[in-house]
């Protein structure tokens, strides 16, 4: 039987009443109005309307026909205003003057035209809205390749997010999932797409497209949500390549046996950083420029060039580390890394160089 060393509270499991919320797919907006302001608004401006019309038949009034009284009050106003705009017309109340004949031609007329188009107006939106968000993530759907899926979205998901960043991954090709409607808004907002719902969930995952995702980024809170997140995710895609982070280093294992690519221990790598800017600042500062991603120097991993196929590990143009050959990670030093092989990878210091910039903004009208 696994155990599994818990550390804190977990962003994937806060907010109980989350839990019932619909997990939903949510795109990023360039504009996003409130629908209560939306109705608001156009309340407002049916009533406006309203008391517009009321004040062309109250001044009017004496070119009304009322068949109760034979005589148009205020009342008599709105109500022949009410049922006018709203194309009832029981007749009890008509226009008998030339005057308010034409009146009603040329302004009462328009006014109930304008009426209904407001009313009718906003269930038309929002039958269009529905229309063009279901077109939008059906084109997005078909579109995403490729991608990377980042789980969670707390300190650790968007440190990992600044650096695939700068190294030119594009936002649309990046999709976030959370259990917290408001950290899924603040991702769209950022321009990320978003998915709402628990990541031990496979139905979930489905809605992040992580059967065609390139690379999985599991930054969980706690170390067991980690693990079923690590299973799941390996069980729907085979070849991605995850990398998840735990707090404690004994369960680093567990999530290599669970289909992590690579495991980091958060509190254990913050440790040996303050560790070593404690012994040598100069060499901290370092460690730290190297983690930071497009600015300074940077930590790649690239291919062997074919022009340094048969040279040794110092005779490249960078700064190399270590060769991966294969599955075996060998030391700049090791006397098995020289000379270099077609299909090694080295892993190099080199001068970071922002990439070019790119923005893509998703609108309403996308």
């Amino acid at each position: 039987m696994f155990h599994v060393k818990l550390h804190g509270d977990d962003a994937m499991a806060r907010g109980a009443d989350e839990k019932l919320a619909a997990r939903r797919i949510k795109l990023p907006r360039r504009v996003v109005e409130k629908p209560l302001r939306q109705v608001g608004k156009r309340l407002l401006m049916a009533l406006f309307v309203l008391l517009l019309t009321v004040l062309v038949v109250w001044l009017d009034r004496g070119g009304y026909h009322d068949n109760a009284n034979d005589q148009v009050d205020l009342l008599d106003c709105f109500y022949y205003a009410t049922v006018t705009l709203s194309t009832t017309g029981y007749g009890d109340i008509v226009p008998y003057s030339d005057s308010a004949r034409l009146i009603n031609i040329l302004v009462i007329t328009p006014l109930r035209v304008l009426f209904l188009i407001i009313l009718v107006g906003t269930t038309l939106e929002v039958l269009t809205e529905r229309t063009r968000e279901e077109w939008r993530l059906s084109r997005w759907r078909k579109n995403l390749r490729e991608h990377t899926v980042v789980v969670g979205f707390g300190t650790k998901g968007r440190s990992a997010l600044q650096t695939l960043l700068a190294t030119g991954i594009q936002k649309e090709q990046i999709v976030i999932v959370d259990p917290s409607a408001k950290v899924i808004d603040t991702a769209n907002a950022e321009g990320f797409t978003g998915v709402v719902g628990d990541a031990t969930r496979s139905d979930v995952l489905l809605r992040a497209e992580i059967q065609k995702a390139r690379q999985i980024v599991i930054a969980t809170q706690r170390d067991d949500t980690a693990v079923l997140v690590t299973l799941t995710a390996r069980q729907l895609n085979r070849g991605a390549k995850i990398v998840a982070a735990v707090r404690e280093e004994e369960n680093a294992p567990l999530l290599k046996q669970s289909g992590a690519d690579a495991v980091i221990t958060s509190a254990s790598a913050a440790g040996r950083l303050l560790g070593l800017s404690v012994l040598s600042p100069s060499a901290g500062t370092v460690m730290e420029d190297l983690i930071h991603q497009g600015s300074g120097l940077d930590l790649i991993e690239r291919p062997v060039r074919k022009a340094e196929v048969g040279r040794g590990v110092r005779e490249t143009e960078d700064l190399v580390v270590s060769v991966l050959r294969g599955h075996r990670l060998l030391a700049y030093d090791d006397p098995h890394a020289s000379p270099l092989q077609l299909t090694d990878r080295l892993i190099t210091i080199v001068r970071a160089v922002p990439p070019p910039t790119h923005q893509v903004m998703l609108g309403p009208t996308d």
